[in-house]
């Protein structure tokens, strides 16, 4: 009986065992977990068979995936472009939150030169860019001082002309810009499926179906989703979406670039005492609590209202310490005293965590495609140094706009090769664009880091590439993808953290409680796995359960078995932040995130 415990399986022994008795040992200790129908085919199930899967056919002239900074921009620029030249072009995005904004997580400290592009009087329009920055900090951390590292003009840390922004009202803000000049809304409606030509081109996409029940079988609600085609889609799902990681991988997109690499950013708004509030306020620290070899630092702003503060933590998902805890790295990190000093007497209000690209100028795959085209953290615009992207993913939206509408009238006298329309013009325009100029300076920042020195080799070369001014003749390599660099549980130490005070720091569940999580209870969960084995077989035995741990949102639990023998996983489905990180760290790469029901996820106020 003993053998079965996970803590001494061994993969022989699982091998033989599966062999022997296949049914007993795999309902035994790999109970069922997946039950969604990209993973368990609807076709031959008996419970199907009865139901009508037609779909609804809509048509559009330009389809954008995703309601960010990234996809507004596009739909907005394009609906202007088609005023210019006196057309009528029909412009349609899809969002899978249930309002504009709501899913929407990031520092942020932005650059307004792309909002000043789309919207020269944007302060006239009420755009809520209320607090430029004042004050700049920077410093490295250790677990008990602060050293100050001076930022000056030039630098990618100099943020004077900056604004700290609530993301989620900008957005918010922006999608109220698309409705006004005529840009089709759909809130509400995850994109679940790419739809293809014959000749291979992209038509569209189909948005989920609804009323499946958690078993997969289909309730008296089923709705069938809806089909949407268009002459060209832009996808716009932000960092790692889960289409845009179907057409990068069917399409090979990546031939000619580095792997992306990522970072997890989990963030808190506090509302702080009077006499610690500095309105425009902007600081960053490296060091404590990480170590030199894992990548990461802080961010800290005062916003310009009741004394709020952003305040959040970054860590790139490279690291190799399956031990490590990304959330409660955060936690340990607000006990620094130069930050406790800030939070005390201070309530947090919100919490939430999201997935961000770091690959930068190595890592842009290849942009357009017959039929579409990637834009802003989906071609992973992210200028890492600076920590900032809107500004990228806002102009990279208004030139694939520019180069849709050129495809679109120029078909209209030079019949298209495809059926689904090229952007030809696109990756010429990022080129020649400030966004390709911007990535190419820094393009050596991130993966300088990669060295036995880690942090410190990562500083001097940076230090030695602003001298440079980024034109050093060489590319440094990012090297390998994350799910591949974690260690052995064998060979790492597991780290202690300190258990929450619920003043300065807290636990996981109730820090969910505030991000306004909601899915539907009785659906399959979206957090799919490849094979429901793995999780105990591969990434419990080897990898400590690393699920469990770099999930910032308690999705992931190993729980013992009812007889005892071993554990299994039980995901949480309803807990999910759309934060993306399980589908990339996962070791095995067994996880794949798909859409939920539409609405569903976080309901964020600004974050």
């Amino acid at each position: 009986m003993y053998i079965l415990n996970s803590s001494i399986l061994h993969f022989p022994i699982l091998t033989t065992l599966k062999h022997w008795f296949p049914r007993a040992y795999s309902d035994a200790v790999f109970p069922k977990i997946t039950t969604h129908y990209t993973v368990k085919s609807r076709k031959n199930d008996p419970r199907w068979k009865a139901i009508n899967m037609e779909r609804y056919v809509d048509e559009t002239d330009i389809l954008i995936v995703g309601g960010g900074p990234a996809g507004m921009s596009a739909a907005i620029h394009a609906c202007q472009l088609a005023k210019k030249y006196g057309r009528e072009f029909r412009v349609t995005l899809v969002e899978k939150s249930a309002t504009i904004g709501g899913h929407i997580l990031s520092g942020a400290c932005i650059d307004p030169i792309a909002l000043q592009e789309l919207f020269p009087n944007w302060q006239e329009l009420g755009a809520p860019l209320l607090t430029p920055v004042t004050v700049d900090k920077f410093a490295f951390l250790t677990e008990h001082s602060r050293i100050p590292i001076p930022i000056f003009k030039g630098m990618p840390m100099y943020n004077h002309g900056n604004y700290v922004v609530r993301l989620g009202h900008v957005v918010s803000w922006l999608g109220e810009q698309a409705e006004a000049i005529g840009v089709e809304l759909y809130s509400g409606y995850g994109a679940s499926e790419i739809l293809y030509h014959k000749d291979g081109s992209i038509k569209g996409i189909a948005t989920n179906d609804v009323g499946i029940a958690k078993d997969g079988s289909p309730k008296d609600t089923f709705e069938r989703g809806m089909e949407l085609h268009a002459k060209c889609t832009i996808f716009a799902e932000g960092c790692h979406g889960h289409l845009t990681k179907q057409i990068v991988n069917k399409l090979n997109l990546r031939e000619k670039c580095d792997p992306q690499t990522y970072g997890i950013g989990i963030k808190e708004i506090w509302e702080i005492e009077k006499s610690m509030h500095s309105p425009g306020k902007v600081e960053h620290t490296v060091g404590w609590p990480l170590n030199k070899n894992t990548y990461g630092g802080s961010f800290l702003y005062h916003l310009n209202e009741v004394p709020l503060i952003a305040i959040g933590f970054v860590i790139g998902l490279d690291y190799t310490n399956p031990y490590l805890n990304p959330f409660r790295e955060f936690q340990r990190f607000k006990h620094h005293p130069s930050i406790k000093l800030t939070l005390e007497g201070g309530q947090r209000i919100a919490y939430g965590a999201r997935a961000l690209v770091e690959g930068g100028f190595q890592s842009i795959p290849k942009l357009q495609f017959p039929g579409g085209c990637l834009i802003g953290c989906s071609a992973g615009f992210l200028n890492v140094p600076k920590i900032k992207g809107t500004h990228n993913a806002m102009k990279s939206g208004m030139l694939a706009a520019e180069s849709i509408i050129e495809a679109i009238i120029e078909a209209e006298t030079i019949p298209s090769k495809t059926q689904g329309l090229e952007p030809k013009s696109y990756s010429n325009k990022i080129r020649n664009s400030w966004i390709y100029k911007e990535l190419k300076a820094v393009r050596n920042f991130r993966p300088s880091f990669h060295t036995p020195l880690g942090l410190y080799g990562g500083i001097i070369y940076s230090g030695f590439s602003m001298i440079l001014g980024g034109r050093e003749p060489w590319t440094l390599s990012h090297g390998e993808p994350d799910y591949k660099t974690l260690k052995p549980a064998v060979e790492c130490t597991p780290i202690k953290y300190p258990k929450p005070d619920n003043i300065i720091s807290f636990d996981l569940l109730s820090s969910v409680a505030l991000t306004g999580t909601n899915h539907e209870a009785d659906q399959p969960p979206h957090l799919t796995l490849m094979n429901d084995t793995i999780p105990v077989e591969k990434n419990l035995s080897k990898f400590a359960g690393p699920e469990e741990k770099f999930c910032p949102a308690g999705v992931y639990e190993f729980v013992p078995l009812k007889d005892g023998n071993g554990k299994k996983l039980q995901i949480n489905a309803q807990n999910c932040i759309h934060c993306k990180t399980c589908d990339i760290k996962d070791p095995s790469q067994n996880i794949n995130w798909v859409v939920p029901e539409g609405g569903g996820g976080p309901a964020y106020n600004g974050m």
